[in-house]
């Protein structure tokens, strides 16, 4: 699948949940749908906003991450979608953890923003 492709319909939640169905990755699946569902976002929404905050959030090191696993993958589109989820859900878990709090209860990677 083309990155761009990726990117362009991560609001579609029928895209987004056929995309990571291909992945074979259920827990994925299940943990997207817990993070987004204290603040009633789908999967679509979710991984939506996860590119966003990787986007502008990450450091450089997490780019260089996401640039060896494009270079590795057969499917840049989905490689690229699933270091961004995994890495979203990485970052708000320790978000929740150290009680960060913007607004949204401390579960995200906005940082109050």
């Amino acid at each position: 699948m083309v990155l761009g492709e990726v990117l362009e319909r991560l609001g579609d939640e029928t895209f987004v949940a056929g995309t990571l169905v291909a992945l074979e990755d259920l827990n994925l699946m299940v943990r997207i749908e817990a993070a987004g569902r204290p603040f009633g976002e789908g999967i679509g929404e979710y991984a939506a906003g996860a590119s966003r905050r990787f986007a502008q959030l990450a450091a450089d090191d997490d780019w260089l991450a996401l640039m060896t696993a494009l270079e590795r993958a057969d499917d840049a589109g989905t490689a690229c979608l699933k270091h961004m989820l995994e890495w979203s859900l990485r970052h708000d878990a320790q978000s929740a953890d150290n009680g960060a709090d913007g607004g949204c209860g401390g579960r995200c990677t906005c940082k109050g923003s």
